[in-house]
């Protein structure tokens, strides 16, 4: 048994759960792991939360933001016991039944579960955000867009400081005109592998919600973007536009703007991505998510055809390699090559 073992056991026979069996659950791309706790009694089960402090991780974002969900009647994991300083969370244990689970096997329910999800955010972005929340606005989105050029073309081409200085200030103007509205909390990883579907509940209570540490106050459009442009499935066409419609009648946004709105924080979102799966690659070893980019790049593809992103695309099309199954094997084979970096 690890130190960090004997620190997990010693922090789980401190609560109710002592002697509970535990099962390892499907990790993300963070440093956090995750375990099923089962009370050999009665059969109950929750989840543990291993978030390391030395690796990086603080798990007190996701308590603060939790405890503003479930205050909103939304179906985050309550608490139930925690050691911020060791980065351990016990956390409700929602099930297993995620979006992208359910979806396979009762394809009839896709339509119903958006609508659902599309339902939540819109009513999330009535409710108040949390105070103190930091906002994702057009300079940090524009450099976190130029990772596309940080690591997946570093890793194909010779890096180029005035095409980056191009692109960043090409993104930051589209941003700044078209998607600069910093108003409601946003999760920024919302899509089918962060929401489970709990039917025995009611109204937007029926999502549950995983993964929402890193929230942030930014525009109404880009959770809607991270659902229905997800990177690990494809969401279909008319599924993306019925949801951008329901949003769109629900808050009564001006439909032009918001769909400009969409398209560009799509880009952005879309290339953040390109970047970070190459960098899953280079820097930590994670090949696995190079396989998700030609999706992501089709995304991509069909944002920049908005006239508001003509200098954004002329850049990215001249500039950004396609991803063909040789340049994606170019960028594997240099998996794990740059971990300092």
């Amino acid at each position: 048994m690890t130190g960090r073992d004997a620190l997990i056991r010693h922090f789980i026979d401190s609560t109710d759960w002592a002697g509970a069996r535990t099962a390892p659950l499907a990790g993300d791309a963070s440093n956090r792991r995750y375990l099923r706790l089962i009370d050999p009694a009665t059969g109950a089960t929750a989840v543990l939360m291993d978030a390391p402090p030395d690796r990086g991780e603080d798990v007190r974002p996701f308590v603060r933001i939790a405890t503003h969900l479930i205050a909103q009647g939304f179906s985050a994991p309550r608490i139930l016991a925690q050691d911020e300083a060791h980065g351990l969370l016990l956390l409700e244990d929602l099930g297993d039944d995620l979006f992208a689970n359910v979806i396979p096997r009762d394809p009839s329910a896709e339509n119903s579960l958006y609508a659902a999800a599309t339902d939540l955010l819109a009513a999330l972005h009535r409710a108040d955000s949390p105070a103190g929340l930091d906002t994702y606005g057009p300079d940090m989105m524009a450099d976190l867009a130029a990772l596309a050029f940080d690591w997946y073309r570093a890793a194909l081409t010779e890096p180029d400081a005035t095409v980056r200085t191009a692109f960043n200030n090409a993104m930051r103007a589209a941003l700044t005109t078209h998607a600069a509205p910093a108003d409601v909390l946003i999760q920024r990883d919302y899509h089918a592998q962060n929401l489970l579907w709990l039917p025995d509940r009611q109204g937007t209570a029926r999502v549950g919600l995983l993964d929402f540490q890193d929230a942030m106050l930014g525009h109404r459009a880009y959770d809607l973007v991270s659902l229905l442009q997800d990177a690990r499935r494809d969401v279909p066409q008319s599924v993306e536009t019925a949801m951008l419609d329901r949003y769109i009648t629900a808050t009564g946004q001006d439909a032009a703007a918001f769909r400009t709105a969409y398209n560009v924080l799509g880009a952005q979102r879309n290339l953040r991505i390109v970047g970070v799966f190459a960098r899953l690659c280079i820097r930590d070893g994670k090949p696995r998510y190079v396989d998700l980019i030609p999706r992501v790049w089709d995304h991509l593809m069909r944002d920049l055809n908005h006239p508001a992103l003509a200098d954004v695309a002329a850049l990215v099309r001249t500039h950004l390699p396609h991803p063909t199954p040789e340049t994606l094997a170019k960028v594997k084979d240099q998996c794990a090559t740059s971990p300092a970096r």
